[in-house]
Formats: C-alpha cells, sequence, structure tokens
C-alpha cells in the first residue's frame, strides 16, 4: 500500500540564486527534497508541517472554501496568471492545512500532465460532476478562463442561497430550543424553592399554581428518561434518514406545507435550478445534461423529480416551456419566461434572470421572517416566564384569603 502524502514546509534557493519558501506533498523529507531539486529549488531546510495547538487551522474543507477558491482561480486566470502558478498562489497563502494539502495534490497532478478537471475528480467529497464536467468543457473549448469565472459565480450564489436558507430555518428552531431550556431550568430549579414555601400555607393552593407544581414534579421525575428517549428517537431518525431515500422525499414534501418556510424552500428550489442550468447550458453542456445537473442541484424531491420528468419530455422532442407546465410546480412567470427564451433563443440569459429574480425575493422572505420573528422570540419567552412567574406568585397574592 502506498504511503499518504503529507505536507511539507521548507526554505531553499532558486537556480537565480533568490530566497524562496513554500509547501510541497511528499511521502517523506527525501521525496520532498528531490522534487524541489527537480524544480531547480535548492533546499536549507526541509520539515513536515506541524498542525497549530490551537485556532481553526486543522478544520475540514467546507463548500465555502471552494467557492472562494474557484474565484481566486477565476480572477487570477482573467489577470493572465497561467494555472499551475494561480494553484500554486493560492495553496501557499490558504489558512487551512487540508485544503493547502489538496491544493498541492492537484498542482502536482496539473505538473504531471494530468488535466484539472481529472485532478479534481480525484476529491469527489468536494468537487462533484457538475463541477467537474464544466472545468472539462473549458478545458475542451479552450476557454478555462470563462467557464471559472461562470463556476465562481455559481457557487457564491450556491452559497449565499444556502446561507440564507440556514438563517430562515434556524430561527424558528432558536425560538422553540430557547423557550424549552429555559422552561425546564425553571421547572427544576425554581419551582421546587416555592412549592417547599407553599406547603407550610395549610390552604388549597389555585389550580394554575398546581398544574405547574404537577409538571415540575413530572419533569423532575421522568425528565431524565424523556430527554433520553429523545435523543435515541433523534439519533435513530438521522440515521434513518441518511439510509432511506423515500424518507428524505417525504421529508421535502411536507417541509414545502410549512407556512412561510416553504415558500422560501420552493423559490430557493426554482433559483438552484435556473441557476444551474443557466451555468451549464451557458458553459456548453447539452440541454439533457444539463437539466440532469440541475435536477441533482435543486436541493428538494419535489422538483427534483419534476426536472426529471422535464428531462424525459425535452428528450421526447417537448419544448421545456411546454413541460414545465405539466409538472404544476413552476410558476407561470417561470414558463412564460423559459418561453420567451426559447423562442428567442436566449434561454440560459432568460435563466439567469430567473435565477436573479427568485434569489432576490428569496433574500426579501427571509429578512421579512426575521425581522417577524425577532420580536415573537421575545413574546414567546414573555408568556413562558411570565406565566411560570404568576403561577408561582398566585398563592402569595391570595395569602390574605388563606390567613
Amino acid at each position: 500500500m502506498a504511503k499518504a502524502a503529507s505536507i511539507f514546509v521548507w526554505q531553499g534557493k532558486d537556480r537565480a540564486g533568490n530566497n524562496r519558501k513554500g509547501e510541497i506533498s511528499a511521502t517523506s523529507i527525501m521525496e520532498a527534497k528531490n522534487l524541489l531539486r527537480r524544480q531547480g529549488i535548492s533546499t536549507t531546510k526541509v520539515k513536515k508541517y506541524a498542525k497549530p495547538l490551537f485556532g481553526g487551522g486543522g478544520k475540514k474543507i467546507e463548500p465555502a472554501d471552494i467557492s472562494v477558491m474557484s474565484r481566486q482561480i477565476a480572477t487570477m486566470l482573467g489577470a493572465g496568471v497561467t494555472l499551475i502558478q494561480s494553484l500554486e498562489m493560492i495553496a501557499q497563502g490558504h489558512a487551512k492545512p487540508s485544503m493547502r494539502k489538496m491544493l498541492v495534490e492537484i498542482t502536482e497532478e496539473v505538473k504531471a500532465g494530468t488535466p484539472l478537471s481529472s485532478a479534481l475528480r480525484k476529491h469527489p467529497q468536494h468537487f462533484d460532476d457538475l463541477y467537474c464536467d464544466l472545468v472539462a468543457t473549458g478545458e475542451q473549448s479552450g476557454a478555462l478562463e470563462t467557464i471559472y469565472d461562470r463556476i465562481a459565480v455559481y457557487k457564491e450564489k450556491a452559497e449565499a442561497l444556502k446561507s440564507k436558507i440556514k438563517k430562515a430555518l434556524f430561527y424558528p428552531i432558536a425560538v422553540l430550543v430557547v423557550a424549552f431550556i429555559v422552561t425546564t431550568i425553571l421547572l427544576i430549579f425554581v419551582v421546587p424553592q416555592f412549592e417547599e414555601i407553599f406547603s407550610s400555607f395549610g390552604a388549597e393552593l389555585p389550580a394554575f399554581t398546581q398544574m405547574v407544581l404537577g409538571l415540575s414534579a413530572f419533569v423532575q421525575t421522568y425528565g431524565l428518561f424523556i430527554a433520553m428517549g429523545m435523543g435515541i428517537c433523534g439519533y435513530l431518525f438521522m440515521k434513518q434518514y441518511k439510509k432511506s431515500l423515500k424518507l428524505r422525499d417525504s421529508v421535502d414534501k411536507k417541509m414545502l406545507k410549512i407556512p412561510v418556510i416553504g415558500e422560501i424552500l420552493k423559490k430557493a428550489s426554482i433559483a438552484r435550478f435556473t441557476r444551474t442550468l443557466s451555468t451549464t447550458f451557458a458553459a456548453g453542456v447539452p440541454l439533457i445534461g444539463a437539466l440532469d445537473s440541475a435536477a441533482g442541484a435543486s436541493g428538494n424531491a419535489v422538483y427534483r423529480d419534476a426536472i426529471l420528468f422535464i428531462k424525459k419530455e425535452v428528450a421526447g422532442g417537448m419544448q421545456m416551456n411546454t413541460a414545465m407546465r405539466a409538472t404544476a410546480v413552476f410558476p407561470d412567470m417561470v414558463t412564460q419566461m423559459i418561453a420567451i427564451g426559447e423562442e428567442s433563443g436566449a434561454v440560459d440569459e432568460m435563466l439567469s434572470k430567473i435565477a436573479t429574480i427568485y434569489e432576490a425575493e428569496v433574500d426579501d422572505m427571509v429578512d421579512g421572517l426575521t425581522s417577524l420573528l425577532e420580536p415573537l422570540i421575545m413574546a414567546v419567552l414573555g408568556v413562558v416566564i411570565g406565566g411560570l412567574i404568576i403561577a408561582m406568585y398566585l398563592p402569595i397574592f391570595q395569602m390574605g384569603n388563606v390567613v
């Protein structure tokens, strides 16, 4: 079995006698020195890269890192920098060792004569088929600079949209979680203190107070078992969710029915579909292949199935706008704009405009949801905490009658 490559930090001089330093991927210090010697570098110091004890240097590669890298390559290629130089500069300047290691490996592959698209395919967890196919198209057409600019725009828009969706889903969950935690703390630690005081009153407590005391006793007795049960159920659900396509599809369909959130997800899926189709179609990918990529990128089972239906109908000779109407999941505005694009021969431009419109709508809806939920969080917490406080102080307010 081949030994795994590591990152080595080096210092030395080039053929002109200039001081140089950088990083290289190799299986040993000796191999690193040999590789550098072939590049005309006389090394004075080579050592294995040591991960920092503190800071985020060792974090895994995120989709946002790939998005930034794509923009950097597009910018450098546009400035006339060669592909190999671009990859080397990005690798040397990156903060994450994992990202540097991957870029060094890709650079070494490209230097050895491997096409960039083939080198990227060796890292499928970070570069999907769509990304690699677009790069391959750019290499074949000799327009890698233009293609990478489109890839960069696509990745940036995709990451921005993903961030907005996460934000939209985070706030409702945050309301429930905060309310649950505060209520649990009050029931377990605060309410029992009042219960000791009430025990000396010698009179019947108000019904609301009795209900809260009963709830507190229930949580103290069974709370741990309930928490364990919820944890186990959550774990089993997530495990099954990852395994079962049927379950994921079912969740996707139900998510679209949630008020406000469902509308955001629908618009986000349309934005993903049109943005992906626009990028691939403009890059010269045949429509059938572009629809395949768009189906996978839509992010929702309902729209994935609808796009696959469109692909099947288009392959049979039907116009795309007609097939889209038949799915009944795309708004009339979208199908009409696609029809105009097909008639004018500018489908990719029309798709890009649709994507921009729906990305803006998602942006506005998420901002509106955030503005709505911020006071709602305060209201929910106020009702929960205020209700518990009132329940605890009711007997004290009625103390005169008790005495």
